[in-house]
């Protein structure tokens, strides 16, 4: 199986998105939705008890995934492990050929559904970066030699909307410098936001997946806009999904909007992280619209 980084490094034009798996074993949609997109996304992030809510352990869902043929990407948080039980799932995860993370902080587990958790945040997203660019290396954070290295291809997040590009731009550099490969970004709805996070980063050669969250209605717009920092729909959106009949039409013109942003950003970028938030079903659509990926087409990053 060809692997993101082998797709990253031949230029295609990658497309990843996102699957939340469940509290529970029972992971029969997870795997109906990544199966049905099989054709169209090259890996799927699975998230680690996102906003702070218990959920099953994500490597092993991973592992699970490769077993179907499927490529996992695996979020890490600092919030749940210190540096001892990082690195040894790290391992551990690369023993069972999972290789793909992306690391960030994570939301802390007063806002989750076990409020009264204790938070680790032993280690920072840059550090936790530079521990497993170590162990990518042959050795652990404190300076002991590993009997056998193991492949790792690390991500980080970056937010080119931040409302601080510069103090953005200087966070997103230490990324890159504690070893990030390539950045999944927030979501973004016009190419103008990516450009000049680009020229303030230049990345020098780390891929960056432009993120899409389609619009559902102009309601899911305006909340963005007002809860998500990084987030901004512009006006002229924001009018076009008020401005339609209905559930249906207002579902089409997000995916109209999600399309036309990935033919905007196809030139600036290595790929999209496009967020579906229960649309998983119209990533096919999306891509097929902006001319990425038809039936079992994959697309070149630039002429």
């Amino acid at each position: 199986m060809q692997t993101l980084a082998d797709r990253l490094r031949s230029r295609e034009f990658v497309v990843t998105t996102e699957l939340t798996p469940p509290k529970g074993l029972d992971l029969s949609e997870l795997f109906a939705k990544a199966q049905a997109l099989k054709d169209c996304v090259d890996g799927f992030n699975l998230t680690e008890s996102p906003r702070a809510r218990m959920t099953i352990e994500p490597k092993a869902v991973a592992h699970l995934l490769l077993d179907r043929g499927l490529e996992p990407i695996v979020q890490v948080t600092a919030r749940d492990r210190n540096r001892i039980a990082l690195q040894a799932d790290l391992l551990g995860a690369a023993a069972l050929g999972i290789r793909n993370f992306v690391f960030m902080a994570g939301d802390p587990p007063s806002s989750g559904d076990h409020p009264d958790a204790k938070p680790v945040f032993d280690l920072n997203t840059n550090e936790m970066l530079r521990a497993a660019a170590g162990l990518a290396r042959g050795r652990d954070l404190a300076g002991n030699e590993l009997r056998g290295a193991p492949q790792l291809f690390l991500g980080a997040t970056a937010n080119p909307g931040a409302e601080d590009l510069s103090a953005e731009a200087v966070n997103t550099r230490r990324k890159i410098e504690a070893g990030a490969q390539f950045l999944q970004t927030q979501a973004l709805y016009d190419a103008g936001t990516l450009e000049r996070f680009l020229e303030a980063v230049k990345p020098d050669g780390v891929a960056v997946l432009a993120g899409i969250i389609p619009l559902k209605s102009a309601k899911m717009a305006a909340w963005l806009n007002t809860n998500v920092p990084g987030i901004r729909v512009p006006d002229a959106l924001m009018r076009a999904m008020q401005g339609v009949a209905d559930t249906e039409a207002e579902t089409q013109t997000g995916i109209d909007i999600a399309a036309q942003t990935i033919r905007d950003v196809r030139q600036l970028c290595a790929g999209v992280h496009i967020m579906a938030l229960g649309l998983e079903s119209e990533i096919p659509a999306i891509l097929a619209a902006a001319g990425v990926r038809g039936a079992g087409m994959r697309g070149a990053r630039t002429p």
